[in-house]
């Protein structure tokens, strides 16, 4: 099995679950657009993708709406929905083997990466991190193809073989393929298996725990021996 030695790691959906603090923020910035939307799981699309591809597509907002809804779910989000969010079970224990084990983490993130600092503090884990990289505010730098670029230009003396990015939508695995590394898609987040499985990513894996046992093998038949 391949050792990555670098782990790119998506936030939402695969570190956390941040659905009511998304969803909650888009309601309100639909409500100050003057749409109604009052059923959270319908907003579960926006959790992954850039947040101005998800107001074109899902209300074919053009471009001065899309800025403005972008501006309106920011008052919400930045105050109190990034706080709206829970780690999912077993993570820290993840992050803190992975890191003992010599693995270099990375997180990968459409979010702005400013929001993404300010979370993993909230959990007290950014410190497991060798790099936070997301979105710019000023709406650049939003797609997992330009994030994963700019992780790999700062690794650039490192093979590309050595790479892996987890995440739980497609955005994430067309990212790691169109950068050439490998990628693991997880199922507990907000992609489904057939998603996941239509993109192809190297492993699919069903929970954290199968992360562990996946990227930590070598180590797991050291300790039975």
């Amino acid at each position: 099995m391949k050792n990555y030695e670098y782990i790119l790691f998506d936030l939402d959906g695969t570190i956390s679950d941040p659905k009511i603090g998304i969803t909650k923020s888009v309601q309100y910035a639909l409500k100050r657009m003057g749409i109604t939307e009052e059923n959270l799981d319908h907003l579960e699309s926006f959790i992954g993708p850039p947040l101005q591809q998800s107001f074109s597509e899902c209300y074919s907002f053009n471009e001065p709406q899309i800025q403005t809804a972008v501006t309106f779910y920011r008052e919400r989000f930045k105050d109190i929905g990034m706080y709206e969010n829970t780690l999912y079970e077993r993570i820290p224990s993840l992050l803190q083997e992975l890191s003992d084990n010599g693995h270099t983490l990375v997180i990968a993130t459409s979010k702005p990466t400013v929001f993404a600092e300010e979370i993993l503090k909230y959990f007290n884990i950014h410190h497991h991190f060798d790099l936070i990289v997301g979105s710019n505010l000023d709406g650049t730098r939003t797609s997992k193809t330009e994030i994963i670029q700019h992780i790999l230009h700062h690794y650039s003396d490192q093979p590309k073989g050595s790479f892996i990015m987890i995440g739980d939508r497609k955005h994430d695995i067309i990212g790691a393929h169109n950068t050439g590394i490998d990628s693991i898609g997880v199922t507990y987040g907000y992609g489904s298996l057939e998603e996941l499985t239509a993109i192809k990513p190297t492993k699919i894996i069903n929970s954290v725990s199968e992360i562990r046992e996946f990227l930590l093998k070598d180590t797991n038949i050291q300790n039975q021996s």
